[in-house]
């Protein structure tokens, strides 16, 4: 399959305009938010789109829901334990579809544990910027259990059910910028 629209090379993430985002249900009935602030990686598209890669790294000491005393929380040990895992990790293992929807499979490593996942994406578009820099944008979406990386923690409610929801929908924009020529 050719790569007929986007430009083939190593791009860098673009942290300003990348936003790694997560919701989570709290306590039966609202959703909690949330952004992670640093942010880094790499996109390798090829001439074969199903054989583009990405990498990229999250230092977890960086979310953000809004709170700060739940964000503290969500640092400590009951949650993240950023001292002890302060990255979030994330390899592409395959890519099916289409340059213009795909699904994106990977190994996210959380919380010390690696696991498989996908997520839904589709591409935003590629365009030069008013300063010349060429750069190329993807949407992403999918779902993990908080269980399976290990975290855990919870708290029983009155009327039945629990605090905080196993299920984490995680949304994902983001911009990679190509190295310009010098």
């Amino acid at each position: 399959m050719s790569n007929s629209t986007l430009t083939t090379g190593t791009w860098t993430l673009d942290p300003a305009h990348t936003d790694v985002d997560f919701v989570v249900r709290h306590a039966g009935i609202s959703k909690v938010r949330g952004t992670f602030g640093d942010v880094s990686g790499e996109l390798v598209l090829a001439d074969d789109f199903t054989a583009s890669s990405v990498e990229a790294t999250v230092g977890v000491a960086s979310i953000d829901s809004g709170n700060e005393q739940r964000d503290g929380h969500l640092r400590s040990a009951d949650f993240f334990d950023v001292e002890q895992f302060p990255q979030m990790t994330f390899r592409s293992t395959g890519v099916t579809g289409t340059e213009e929807s795909f699904t994106l499979s990977g190994e996210l490593t959380l919380h010390g544990v690696t696991r498989s996942v996908e997520l839904q994406a589709e591409l935003g578009g590629q365009a030069v910027d008013a300063f010349g820099a060429t750069r190329v944008g993807f949407e992403a979406r999918g779902e993990i259990s908080r269980k399976e990386f290990g975290l855990t923690w919870n708290a029983a409610l009155e009327a039945g059910g629990v605090l905080v929801s196993d299920a984490v929908k995680l949304e994902i924009s983001a911009a990679f910028v190509l190295p310009q020529e010098s």
